[in-house]
């Protein structure tokens, strides 16, 4: 799975460095220099769009409020087993941790993946188990912010092995994306890039 990320982003690279070389390198005496005008304009188009242009902050705005999951929280005293049952009644893989009385002070994070790794292989009780003991502590924790690029994003993700990653700003935390959130949106943006571009060889731009 990994290495079908990497693929996405190293695909959608080659492809637009291709076509741009294409029409930067097509010899400018053998057509007129209007054409060439155009033709260099529509580049620098096709750039200002670019396969990196889509943002976290955008991916946000597509979810909606609450979609995301940032609205859901538990605290470093409550039991494993009590933020494990809150993930599956709303059918999310992580939980902000946040300590108790301070809503707004992320403490970490608990994800399907620490459940399964350090409660159930281990033979540990996620009832007696408090989720502060298990989960990824605010200083580990890997974040992006609004303005972070979904390609980055990927990076982030793909090369720490995490499939959810906090959104914060200078307020706190505004949401949560996941591996897929981040896949759609890299695959969409390379579905209108590659749009862009025919429309540009067939004189669309």
């Amino acid at each position: 799975m990994q290495g079908g990320f990497k693929q996405i982003i190293s695909h959608g690279s080659v492809l637009k460095s291709a076509v741009l070389r294409h029409v930067r390198l097509v010899n400018p005496v053998a057509r007129p220099l209007i054409f060439a005008r155009h033709e260099t304009t529509s580049a620098a188009r096709i750039e200002e769009h670019g396969f990196e242009s889509t943002k976290i902050a955008d991916i946000l705005k597509v979810k909606g409020k609450g979609a995301d999951g940032s609205w859901l929280w538990c605290t470093t005293d409550d039991s494993v087993y009590d933020a494990v049952k809150s993930m599956t009644q709303h059918n999310v893989g992580a939980l902000v941790v946040v300590k108790p009385g301070e809503n707004k002070s992320i403490a970490g994070i608990i994800t399907e993946r620490d459940y399964l790794r350090k409660i159930i292989v281990q033979g540990r009780s996620s009832k007696s188990t408090k989720v502060g003991d298990i989960m990824t502590e605010e200083n580990k924790l890997i974040t992006v912010t609004p303005d972070t690029k979904v390609l980055k994003a990927m990076q982030l993700m793909t090369d720490n092995r995490i499939r959810h990653i906090p959104v914060i700003d200078q307020t706190g935390m505004i949401g949560m994306v996941s591996i897929g959130d981040v896949v759609r949106a890299v695959v969409s943006e390379h579905r209108e890039e590659l749009n862009r571009l025919n429309a540009f060889i067939q004189g669309g731009y």
